[in-house]
């Protein structure tokens, strides 16, 4: 798998709490491929965050049917913003009736 292809499976992966992809919420903050093993880093959107554990399987999940040998999920606790999201992402609250 390449970086983009990751990338673009992981825009189908959505926060457990709202429809919108952890691309778009800005969870995701790095992603590496070598030969076997892709590596996702991820952050959330506070540090207690009840949906890490389905998060990650679900990244996982996603990133073997599409193809990848083996799939690392890196917790990092870097601070996630609102300004980490992306329009779309964004876009998608509003509609929720989030601002």
């Amino acid at each position: 798998m390449t970086v983009d292809e990751v990338h673009a499976a992981l825009r189908e992966v959505d926060d457990p709490e709202y429809p919108i992809s952890i691309v778009d919420m800005g969870l995701v903050r790095g992603i590496e491929v070598d030969e076997h093993t892709v590596t996702v880093k991820l952050t959330y959107t506070s540090m207690g965050c009840p949906c890490q554990d389905l998060i990650k399987a679900d990244v996982r999940d996603k990133l073997l049917a599409c193809g990848a040998k083996e799939v690392v999920v890196e917790e990092v606790f870097e601070e996630w913003r609102r300004s980490d999201m992306s329009h779309r992402g964004v876009a998608k609250l509003r509609r929720l009736g989030v601002s």
